[in-house]
């Protein structure tokens, strides 16, 4: 499966890198170090703890070759390039829930990069898709669990 580019901040770009790191040096090296002490504990097809540590092995190794490849393919957007007449990945945006009447600012990132400081919204999320390619001013719905939700765009900014 061929993945699509990845629009990515600068930020969220080298927080990926940090982790990738961490996981080829610090990661491997403390796995290397807990299969050799399980196997230090005898007959290897009775040891769970060397079933954990080479589990662990695997999931961490799946986890560098995942990042490996989508690091391939990422774009890092440009601080200066993010638009600010449309929502785009990058956006800081100012909504408003039409039905409450609560304000909420959150920035649009890729998918790989939900989970950093501040509110997020990530662009493959029901909220994040609606808002892309709309202006201020507009009214977006999403589809949620609960039923449609409106959402009007407040502010675009970078």
């Amino acid at each position: 499966m061929a993945l699509d580019k990845i629009l990515m901040t600068q930020e969220g770009f080298d927080k990926l890198q940090e982790e990738l790191h961490q996981l080829r040096t610090t990661g491997r090296a403390e796995v290397s170090e807990k299969i050799r002490i399980a196997r230090g504990f005898g007959d290897l097809s009775e040891n769970s703890e060397y079933d954990e540590a080479k589990n662990d092995q695997a999931v961490m190794e799946a986890r560098i070759a995942q990042l490996e490849e989508q690091l391939k393919h990422v774009e890092i957007i440009d601080h200066d390039d993010i638009a600010t007449d449309a929502v785009s990945v990058g956006s800081l945006v100012k909504i408003l829930d039409v039905e409450y009447g609560d304000e909420m600012t959150y920035r649009i990132v890729s998918s790989l990069e939900s989970g950093g400081e501040g509110e997020t919204i990530t662009d493959k999320s029901p909220v994040g898709q609606a808002l892309l390619g709309h202006k201020v001013g507009e009214v977006v719905e999403v589809q949620a669990p609960a039923g449609v939700i409106s959402f009007k765009i407040l502010e675009i900014s970078r």
